[in-house]
């Protein structure tokens, strides 16, 4: 997968703008959600690093002068911490170097300002279907592998007997493997549904029977819990914060 789901149509594709400059911020927000795409908005490259660690976005569009951390750093950040959402940089730094360095990175694709808005949209689509154009059918995560054709899931070869809705979360966390996955994102994307506290009930009771099912009396165990926050797929457990390490 990109990073990005293909569970999403072609209206509700989520963006993440990161961009310090409010007034820009605001124009894009209000441009993208014209053409109807789901906007987020971030503007500090720490913000940006945890909210693309913990959500699920189709594209980020990342300015580099943030204040603290520079967009260089959190792209790479991300890049290292296995994020593959297709990253636009978008950025007064027009030198070839400054290209280079963006790409290098880890970006997918860089527009210089000041842009045309049709350009913009225009090299959006051209990212998102370079992705949809190569849909992951097998994924893999330490001793699992799901085929998504098939719907069949093994863990060291031997296959696992899952609910549909069962089989439909681990395909999310193993999408995002090694990633925190929000409960925003699973009620979402396996649910259809905005996230209620009663849907969140839900949600844990399907991972609970779920994580009997992949870690029962196995080592180790894949699935764990992130407190306040959601769940995530590793063969380590998760530290207290987010790191980029």
């Amino acid at each position: 997968m990109r990073q990005a789901s293909p569970l999403y149509t072609s209206t509700q594709m989520r963006v993440l703008v990161v961009e310090d400059e409010l007034k820009i911020a605001e124009a894009l927000r209000d441009g993208l959600e014209a053409e109807r795409y789901t906007v987020s908005i971030e503007r500090t490259g720490e913000a940006a690093f945890y909210r693309a660690s913990t959500d699920a976005f189709d594209l980020i569009v990342m300015d580099l002068g943030l204040p603290g951390r520079d967009g260089l750093e959190v792209i790479s950040a991300l890049r290292r911490n296995t994020v593959r959402t297709p990253i636009m940089v978008l950025t007064a730094r027009d030198s070839v170097g400054a290209r280079v360095a963006g790409l290098d990175a880890g970006a997918d694709d860089y527009i210089v300002k000041p842009f045309a808005f049709e350009e913009l949209l225009a090299r959006m689509r051209a990212l998102m279907r370079r992705e949809s154009a190569h849909p992951q059918l097998m994924l893999t995560a330490g001793p699992l592998s799901l085929d998504v054709v098939k719907r069949t899931i093994t863990r060291n070869g031997e296959q696992l007997d899952l609910t549909v809705r069962e089989f439909e979360v681990i395909e999310c966390l193993m999408r995002f493997s090694r990633q925190v996955v929000s409960r925003e994102t699973l009620a979402r994307e396996v649910w259809k549904e905005a996230r209620t506290s009663s849907l969140d009930n839900v949600i844990d009771v399907h991972v609970t029977r779920l994580r009997r099912k992949i870690d029962s009396e196995q080592t180790p165990s894949l699935i764990h819990t992130v407190r306040g926050i959601g769940f995530t797929l590793s063969l380590d457990p998760p530290s207290e914060h987010l790191t980029n390490h």
